[in-house]
């Protein structure tokens, strides 16, 4: 019984939440007045927007696929929704709309032409970055009101962010893990010559897996916003890094449509905390991105070290 607890699969698992949990116990050790629901709140304050990046990243390697463009695609969703949505709703929200339609045809059309997706989202990240400079030149609009008070409820004894994030994980793991749309989604990464022969449509899989990221990109658009108060065209062209690395971290695979909705989110908390953790150790801001990769690096080297241990058994 002790062995079936610690066997590889199960640890491999664990992985996720005790990197989480290693890293929460470090900072609450180096800040003790962290451990409290104000510390929670403020150290948790962005984690819900890296969350649904992350989610909508995931929804891109579940099909063996992979965005490069989904930090220029929330700067851009943040400053129509800074902008437009708040100065003309109906417009702004019809824009956001249309921009998770054209995130399906881009999966569309990387499907059709079997386009490399880390050329034609590269590509596309600028496209992005151009729209979000002509929306808003320069640092600046309001967030809506009703997103503001959104993304800063103070519910009591839980931080919003937690409670956010957790209804995240536990509503995309059972729409994609526990439902039968979702295995056939799902199978499209991982065995899709099987699905096209069963008659499955693997173009419209495709699609709406990317029109999903494009959803999710948009809520992370828009609850950026909510907690910065204003946009700016480069306010998250990291979250393509971390989006990608959150995936990675928890426990998803980039081929055979491998993914963890429940894991990526906790690895996206995992990428908020590291922030502040550093921040901590007053390391300089400019080696931060690279101590937050280590980070990325020792967890995979473990998981390495278990899925090795695995096979052995």
């Amino acid at each position: 019984m002790i062995g079936a607890i610690f066997s590889p699969r199960v640890l491999r698992g664990l992985l996720p939440p005790l990197s989480l949990a290693v890293l929460l116990i470090s900072i609450f050790w180096l800040q003790p007045r962290t451990m409290s629901y104000f510390g929670l709140n403020l150290l948790l304050n962005l984690a819900v927007p890296i969350a649904l990046a992350t989610i909508a990243q995931m929804f891109i390697l579940c099909v063996n696929e992979l965005d490069l463009s989904i930090g220029g695609f929330v700067s851009l969703v943040a400053c129509i929704t800074a902008t437009w949505v708040q100065e003309t709703p109906l417009f702004g929200l019809l824009a956001l709309a249309a921009l998770i339609a054209a995130y399906a045809g881009l999966g569309a059309l990387i499907h059709i032409r079997q386009l490399p997706s880390i050329v034609v989202t590269l590509g596309m990240s600028f496209v992005w970055l151009g729209l979000a400079v002509l929306v808003l030149p320069t640092p600046g609009g309001k967030a809506p009101d009703w997103i503001r008070s959104l993304m800063t409820l103070k519910p009591p004894m839980i931080p919003f962010p937690i409670i956010a994030s957790v209804a995240l994980a536990l509503i995309v793991h059972v729409a994609l893990m526990r439902s039968a749309g979702g295995t056939v989604l799902r199978g499209a990464g991982g065995n899709p010559a099987a699905l096209a022969r069963a008659g499955w449509s693997i173009l419209r899989i495709k699609m709406t897996m990317f029109a999903l990221a494009g959803f999710f990109g948009v809520l992370s658009g828009m609850a950026l916003v909510g907690l910065t108060t204003s946009a700016d065209a480069n306010i998250a062209l990291r979250y393509t890094l971390l989006s990608i690395a959150g995936v990675i971290l928890g426990g998803g695979e980039f081929v055979g449509g491998r993914v963890s909705p429940i894991g990526a989110v906790i690895g996206a908390m995992t990428l908020a905390l590291a922030g502040s953790f550093l921040s901590f150790l007053r390391l300089n801001p400019d080696w931060q991105i690279g101590a937050q990769g280590a980070i990325l690096i020792i967890v995979l080297a473990l998981r390495l070290l278990i899925r090795q241990a695995e096979k052995r058994r």
